[in-house]
């Protein structure tokens, strides 16, 4: 499996408050995007998977929901948070 309770640990501890800090923006937003990267590389095997291809869409679509959530209560740690996973806007 790809995305194990360790690579989860690692993700939330980076990007959130805390190993255990699954709520906040900046994590679910980190979360997403590693899902995203690994969804992007599948894609690039595997043409025809139309599910995952919308599985990918709607990803992206929270992600960006979660971003412009941010943007509206905090830019800089909207900003920060593009910074740090290297999205563009």
């Amino acid at each position: 499996m790809y995305l194990d309770k360790a690579k989860k640990a690692e993700i939330f501890g980076k990007y959130g408050k805390s190993n255990s800090d699954t709520g906040s923006p900046e994590a679910q937003i980190a979360l997403f995007s590693y899902r995203i990267s690994h969804l992007t590389e599948h894609l690039k095997k595997n043409r025809k998977d139309y599910t995952t291809a919308r599985s990918l869409t709607q990803l992206v679509g929270k992600r960006r929901a979660l971003l412009n959530y941010l943007y509206d209560r905090d830019i800089t740690r909207y900003r920060a948070i593009i910074k740090a996973l290297g999205l563009r806007r």
